[in-house]
């Protein structure tokens, strides 16, 4: 696999702001694009040196999609959410897995990629004038092509600059968040090696252990032990394979776990930290805010309140509840 394993402390899950509608919609700076990599472009106009896009498919199903990067341009792909997906290029796997929010794509000119979308996603694409931003590669360079960074911080917040501003943002405002997005990628250093995926039946071993041991202090060594390498090599192709350090993950499964009592019982906060592994009610409020962005208490609120509505606006719901409400005499 071609990654670049660079991890940042940015959260999970992309929020929209309360500027930018729940349901992206066409701007002048970046429209929508109706086939995967395919912005379009306004007739009688020569194509610029920077143009911008947004991929967003709602599709709960597999969805397979092909688009080969032109001569003369560099492709961007920022993940504005959580994303599973699958890249390859004929019968090579360039990545399998979960791409978090603020994972950025690099793909070098003329280069075909496939992709296989699991579920649905929301991406911003920077289709790049090469000779504008980027030198000439060396012969035998690899350069930037197939380097995925996941969750680049700068790269996320770029993003969210350009699409919190909605129907507002014009399309000079985006051509310099396309600008600097360039810059700050030609002048990164590249990665010095390279590091393949754990193969599935290793991640399906940790997986399951964590799953059953999320709630007692688990190591990294013990983590490698159950997928048969070493510490190193372990947690390098976990990261490629999921997205996370395998710290990150076994917080992420606690924090899933506490939103399933936070959901369904009365258990006190305190008791719902310890439940799932962590030693105080403080540091589990921390790593709940860091993840979901609210405190355990406001995002065990919002969840019943939305419970509560979606029982109200389903008729069916409603009329039970109310046939429960009444005496034996009148359901």
């Amino acid at each position: 696999m071609l990654t670049d394993m660079q991890a940042a402390g940015a959260r999970l899950t992309y929020q929209p702001s309360r500027r930018e509608p729940a349901s992206p919609q066409e701007t002048r700076a970046f429209p929508l694009e109706r086939r995967w990599r395919q912005p379009g472009q306004r007739a009688g106009t020569a194509p610029d040196d920077i143009t911008i896009s947004r991929w967003t498919c709602t599709q709960t199903g597999i969805r397979h999609e092909d688009a080969t990067t032109p001569a003369d341009r560099y492709f961007f792909a920022i993940a504005l959410k959580t994303a599973r997906i699958k890249l390859t290029r004929g019968r090579h796997t360039i990545f399998d897995g979960v791409m978090p929010a603020g994972t950025l794509y690099i793909g070098a000119p003329s280069q075909q990629l496939s992709a296989q979308f699991c579920a649905p996603c929301d991406f911003l694409h920077f289709h790049v004038s090469a000779s504008s931003y980027f030198p000439p590669l060396r012969s035998g360079a690899e350069g930037l092509n197939d380097l995925i960074l996941l969750r680049d911080p700068f790269a996320e917040q770029l993003a969210k600059a350009l699409t919190e501003r909605g129907h507002s943002a014009d399309r000079e405002f985006a051509r310099c968040i396309g600008q600097t997005l360039a810059m700050h990628l030609a002048r990164r250093e590249l990665p010095h090696a390279r590091v393949n995926a754990l193969p599935k039946w290793r991640l399906r071993r940790v997986e399951e252990y964590v799953g059953t041991h999320f709630d007692h202090c688990i190591s990294l060594s013990e983590l490698a032990k159950v997928a048969g390498l070493s510490r190193m090599h372990f947690a390098a192709q976990f990261r490629a394979a999921t997205g996370y350090r395998p710290r990150e993950y076994l917080l992420h499964q606690r924090i899933e776990r506490a939103k399933s009592l936070l959901s369904n019982s009365e258990t006190a906060l305190a008791e719902v930290a310890l439940t799932v592994g962590f030693c105080t009610q403080a540091h589990f409020s921390t790593v709940f805010k860091r993840i979901t962005g609210e405190t355990p208490a406001r995002w065990r609120c919002a969840s019943r309140n939305a419970s509560v509505s979606l029982r109200l606006s389903d008729p069916a719901s409603t009329s039970k509840t109310a046939a429960h409400a009444l005496p034996a005499d009148f359901s």
